[in-house]
């Protein structure tokens, strides 16, 4: 049954996600536009999901150096930057899922009308084309992925630190977090780090799509 209810949806977005594309496609929004204007908005997603990262480590860094104040006001700040980042985040994952659906809707396109021509030089220099498209864009979704990949880690400590807070809303578990952030420093550095990577891959693939 379970099977079968995965089939049923797999099968229900799929349809949708085709009807979608024909009626783009019928007001002239093909699916290369399509991909490119997804491949935007997920470097957007990751240039805010960077930002919003680093505002998380700089919270937890005015938390480790506590020296005074309410320390209930700023476990609420890094209950929060937490919660950002995990929004942050699901819009990144939720970017690159929608850039592989139409990515798959263009090529299964592509590849179907260069069976259709007649002239065969006009078909292998179609069919190169694709190969040179698919190249770059599996290069850029990997870069994407490996950025998507640094934002678990990162979430399992912070969410590790704001759990420890609310149970533990002392001076002496704020200085105990102290060796956990030299570590979590260095995840969020790698993190943004493979971000600027995939916005550097995302504007290189635009570039060559338009």
């Amino acid at each position: 049954m379970r099977l079968m209810f995965t089939l049923i949806m797999v099968t229900l977005l799929t349809a949708c996600q085709s009807a979608y594309y024909e009626a783009a496609e019928q007001v002239g929004y093909d699916k290369r536009e399509i991909m490119v204007d997804r491949v935007e908005a997920s470097r957007e997603a990751q240039q805010e999901a960077e930002e919003q990262f680093q505002s998380a480590l700089e919270q937890l860094s005015l938390l480790v150096n506590f020296d005074g104040g309410d320390l209930e006001d700023i476990y609420d700040d890094m209950r929060d930057e937490y919660e950002n980042s995990e929004r942050a985040a699901d819009e990144v994952r939720a970017r690159i899922k929608s850039i592989e659906d139409v990515a798959e809707a263009l090529f299964d396109e592509w590849q179907g009308e260069i069976e259709e021509y007649s002239s065969s030089r006009l078909q292998r220099d179609s069919q190169a084309k694709l190969r040179e498209t698919r190249k770059r864009y599996d290069s850029m979704l990997a870069a994407l992925h490996r950025s998507e990949a640094k934002m678990d880690p990162v979430l399992a400590a912070l969410k590790d630190n704001v759990l420890y807070l609310k149970h533990n809303l002392n001076a002496r578990a704020v200085s105990s977090l102290k060796v956990e952030f030299t570590s979590l420093e260095n995840d969020i550095d790698i993190l943004i780090q493979e971000m600027r990577k995939a916005i550097a891959s995302s504007d290189a693939f635009i570039a060559s799509m338009q």
